[in-house]
């Protein structure tokens, strides 16, 4: 069977996953915005008496608003409702709730989708990777600047305040009018929401309970994507070699988490299945992983060998594989003794062609 054949098999294979359930969506709806509502009143109504309590009903709420980001994330691709305004209409709200622009976070998701593991289309809705060949090129303040976006307390410290407060709130020189609007107007409905929220409590207390809501979810968000394209072979390829099945089943990790986590995370793990397609509801990503044999050939991660990721700073593409910046060293050794054997060789084949022809005339 042929690459091509294989591919359409398995497309086909995962096709009857690609159809939401009404009734589902509604129940993943009920079973996660009211209780992250209730969570933060009970964090509001206890702080007075107890902040360490109220500090951690609002951890507890940055659960569930990850799980809303994830119904805000299917509305993106359509894949939450059948309808498309009625996806629309969940994705402005639930993007309001997580502090993102639903049309500007859609428009460069997709181009992530289209563009994932492509060495030659980085640069939107992704993790900033350099090859280490780009890194050897860079100048010192490109290489500073990359050291300290990839050191985690600059990613998941400074990250979720940069994605909230500046990423999400302004669009794009590029971006097309409907896109501009939608993010105006969920500016302004956050603006209104936090403003209530502070008349009828204290920005001290907003800021304690909310803040440390959204920044514990936006840690984590930024977590769970970092985590499944960043493991030590994942696919990359240039343009020429690059292939979308590839890109999702071999760039894309499975996340294997505890069942409350998985629940929490809303089946993103499956995160290679998504990638393959995208129209799949999360609450069927599972199920497709399961009973699609191909599938579970994906790489593999848990919490335990997930932490090993944050060694991985640059991909080395003739190995295909992600290394440290410790390796560096050892990689440009290794490069340059081949580069002089392969001189070598290509100086003594001149040799002897020249003493050949020396010899037959």
């Amino acid at each position: 069977m042929t690459d091509r054949e294989k591919t359409l098999q398995l497309r086909k294979a995962i096709t009857p996953y690609a159809k939401s359930d009404t009734k589902k969506s509604i129940m993943q709806i009920v079973n996660t915005i009211p209780p992250l509502i209730a969570l933060w009143i009970a964090a509001y109504i206890v702080l007075p008496y107890t902040t360490l309590g109220s500090i951690a009903l609002s951890v507890i709420a940055a659960g569930f608003v990850v799980r809303t980001f994830i119904i805000f994330h299917d509305c993106t691709h359509g894949s939450f409702f059948k309808n498309k305004k009625a996806n629309d209409i969940v994705g402005l709200i639930t993007g309001v709730i997580t502090l993102f622009s639903y049309e500007k976070w859609k428009r460069e998701h997709m181009i992530h989708h289209a563009s994932s593991s492509n060495l030659d289309k980085r640069g939107i809705g992704d993790i900033w990777v350099m090859t280490v060949d780009e890194y050897l090129k860079a100048s010192k303040w490109q290489r500073f600047c990359y050291r300290a976006y990839r050191n985690p307390l600059v990613m998941f410290g400074l990250g979720p305040l940069y994605l909230v407060l500046v990423s999400s709130r302004f669009n794009h020189k590029d971006a097309k009018k409907k896109e501009r609007i939608n993010t105006y107007i969920s500016n302004l409905l956050i603006v209104a929401l936090a403003t209530g929220i502070i008349l009828v409590t204290n920005i001290q207390s907003f800021i304690l309970v909310h803040g440390v809501t959204m920044f514990v979810a936006g840690a984590l968000g930024i977590w769970l994507f970092f985590i499944q394209h960043t493991f030590e072979d994942s696919y990359f390829e240039n343009e020429n070699e690059w292939d979308y099945v590839k890109a999702a089943v071999e760039g894309s990790s499975y996340y294997k988490l505890p069942i409350i986590l998985q629940w929490v995370t809303g089946n993103i793990g499956f995160h290679h299945v998504h990638h393959l397609a995208p129209r799949i509801p999360n609450y069927k990503l599972e199920e497709a992983h399961k009973k699609t044999p191909p599938l579970q050939r994906a790489t593999t991660i848990t919490i335990k060998t997930s932490l090993q990721s944050l060694r991985y700073k640059l991909y080395y593409e003739p190995q295909k594989t992600f290394v440290t910046f410790k390796d560096i060293k050892g990689l440009v050794a290794h490069d340059s003794k081949i580069k002089t054997s392969l001189e070598t060789i290509k100086t003594s084949v001149h040799a002897a062609k020249s003493s050949k022809h020396l010899y037959e005339r």
